[in-house]
């Protein structure tokens, strides 16, 4: 039933008209949510250049068909679009889609009582343009290009900020994509970067460190995974200082311990793990692979299920060499771990340095440094072989020196 508003109560008609000056207000509303409308219905031509939106009158024509069936000519659901042309105030034609060419023909299959299926073509049969017409296409083009270029420099600016002499700056911007293969649900990653004590820096407002949210696991094959999908961003700065030969450039290592957490708010220890940073610019999937402390005993299994918590390191660098380690041997007799699930990184690394583009004895000098962080890895193990055969060739000298002196000597060697 409905009620005409002159039949209505005047304290209902009062009513709403309040509520329609309320709402009123709260759009027109300087400090409340949106201070700003979200779509702008009527740009002005300030609005338009001060937001960088690209307004070119266009005419736009349609190439349609009707493909209805015999004596039901004209309705609408039976058109389609076959091919539509928009012309810029620049004189270019934009064809969508294409001119068939080489490709096989455009289907267009009907809905009905009787499917159809109906082919067709779009082929460019106008004449070959002028001379004058391509030197007025290309001219277009360039002013096009020039217009791009200068909106491009427009975002960059002028203030580009580059590195001092004989540095190299990495920005890395990273996701917490997934964790798979843990004995609980409820899974988040706590995460952090570890710098170099010797040659590495990082602005003084740089976080280093990252905690996800958390996620509870599905079934994906045998293993139960959870994704995050979490950002985060840093940047660290290398100087080379050192310019003796056998200096080895350490890199950042990205350190990670995953929780779990269950409904009475107790959480348990997953695993630790690490992995050094990539040290090529470019895009990189990392997969690492993680472990925990094990207390043996069913007493400790059970505390952790019905109680939760479990053995934590007090230290997460000791899941590799710790940085503050000074000794030449790092002994974990006596450790227990259990292998758990992995957690996968995707990184897009950045580096920036001036050796890039100067061509000076810097650049060479630096070049050196660029190709020892480049190639960390492989240095690493030719590294490794190095002081293996170092240490082999000591022990050969200690015996040959502990052997009798008549047995080394050339003198007291037998002669046939």
């Amino acid at each position: 039933m409905t009620t005409a508003a002159s039949e209505m109560p005047s304290f209902l008609v009062e009513r709403m008209a309040n509520v329609r000056r309320r709402r009123q207000d709260r759009r027109g509303m300087e400090g409340g949510i949106l201070k700003s409308r979200i779509v702008t219905w009527e740009p002005s031509e300030e609005f338009v250049r001060n937001s960088h939106v690209i307004n070119t009158p266009l005419q736009t024509m349609y190439i349609m068909a009707d493909l209805g069936p015999y004596g039901k000519l004209g309705y609408k659901k039976y058109e389609h679009v076959l091919c539509t042309l928009k012309v810029d105030s620049n004189g270019v034609i934009t064809v969508k889609p294409d001119f068939t060419g080489l490709k096989g023909p455009y289907r267009i299959e009907t809905e009905g009582e009787k499917p159809e299926l109906w082919k067709y073509t779009i082929d460019n049969v106008s004449s070959l343009a002028q001379p004058e017409e391509e030197e007025r296409e290309q001219r277009v083009f360039k002013d096009l290009c020039g217009r791009h270029r200068e909106y491009l420099s427009s975002l960059v600016g002028t203030d580009f900020e580059a590195t001092v002499p004989g540095a190299l700056r990495l920005f890395v911007n990273g996701e917490v994509v997934s964790a798979q293969g843990y004995e609980y649900d409820n899974l988040y990653v706590h995460f952090f970067v570890e710098l170099p004590t010797t040659n590495w820096s990082s602005p003084a407002f740089q976080q280093l460190s990252g905690i996800t949210q958390t996620c509870a696991t599905k079934s994906l094959g045998m293993d139960k995974v959870a994704y995050f999908s979490y950002p985060f961003t840093f940047e660290a700065s290398f100087l080379h200082e050192d310019e003796s030969a056998g200096a080895l450039p350490e890199w950042p290592v990205l350190y990670c311990e995953v929780r779990s957490l269950d409904f009475w708010q107790r959480y348990r220890v997953e695993g630790y793990g690490a992995v050094v940073l990539p040290a090529t610019p470019g895009a990189h999937t990392l997969r690492v692979s993680t472990w925990r402390p094990l207390e043996l005993g069913t007493v400790a299994e059970l505390r952790r299920f019905f109680i939760g918590g479990s053995l934590e390191l007090e230290d997460l660098s000791y899941v590799r060499i710790p940085g503050t380690f000074k000794g030449e041997r790092l002994s974990r007799f006596g450790l227990r771990t259990e292998t758990t699930g992995s957690v996968t990184f995707r990184l897009h690394c950045l580096q920036q340095s001036r050796a890039f583009m100067e061509s000076s004895s810097l650049r060479k000098r630096m070049r050196s440094v660029l190709d020892r962080l480049e190639g960390f890895s492989q240095q690493s193990s030719i590294h490794n072989v190095l002081e293996a055969f170092r240490r082999a060739r000591r022990r050969m000298q200690e015996a040959r020196e502990s052997l009798p002196q008549d047995l080394v000597s050339p003198s007291g060697a037998m002669v046939r």
